[in-house]
């Protein structure tokens, strides 16, 4: 189940621009432009474990994980789940359909309660088309998440389930790790079952 309201009657544009000032597609435009893009934004909230995006479902807006957390997931016919990514606040989905005009490469799904920022494509589009340096900044989005997909290909492929689940284990804390003296703490707290549909085992 879910619910969709405009932005501003339920969550302050001002704790959107923040948002949006913290991504890196948008953290060069200005005030105004900001505030425009929040304006035009719907919220969406979103229960645990619903399909927020499902695969082969046409592109046409950009996502943008705004409370909770999200991840992109590939289900196999056999019901076996293959975890690609996982999606705090600030981060993003739905790009790669927007550009090429396909459908959504895989499955985004709620982890726990979560609320997301919709932007449709077209709005979207407009602003990337006026901005060159939102264009390159989109290039580099991509470029990191084809670096991302090599690497887990090379993963699975290459490397044995311990040290799948060791490489894993950095990744997620170098992505969601809060740094201390004693090393490194992570707030998110996979489940085994998170782990074997990260390491594909």
């Amino acid at each position: 189940m879910i619910s969709t309201v405009r932005s501003s009657n339920v969550i302050q544009s001002k704790a959107q621009v923040e948002l949006l000032r913290r991504i890196s597609l948008f953290e060069h435009l200005d005030e105004t432009v900001l505030m425009e893009l929040a304006r035009r934004m719907t919220v969406k909230r979103w229960h645990a474990s619903a399909i927020i995006v499902g695969q082969g479902e046409p592109g046409e807006s950009l996502g943008i994980v705004f409370r909770g957390q999200a991840k992109s997931v590939l289900f196999g016919e056999n019901g076996r789940e293959m975890t690609l990514s996982v999606l705090k606040p600030g981060d993003f989905f739905g790009e790669t359909a927007l550009i090429d005009g396909k459908p959504a490469p895989a499955n985004i799904v709620a982890v726990d309660d979560c609320v997301t920022l919709v932007l449709d494509r077209q709005v979207f589009m407009d602003h990337l088309a006026s901005r060159p340096q939102m264009m390159m900044s989109m290039l580099n989005v991509m470029a990191t998440q084809l670096r991302r997909a090599e690497s887990l290909i090379g993963n699975l492929a290459l490397h044995d389930v311990v040290s799948r689940l060791t490489r894993t284990l950095i990744t997620i804390g170098e992505e969601h790790g809060e740094y201390r003296d004693d090393g490194v703490l992570i707030r998110y707290r996979p489940t085994q079952q998170d782990l074997a549909n990260m390491v594909g085992t």
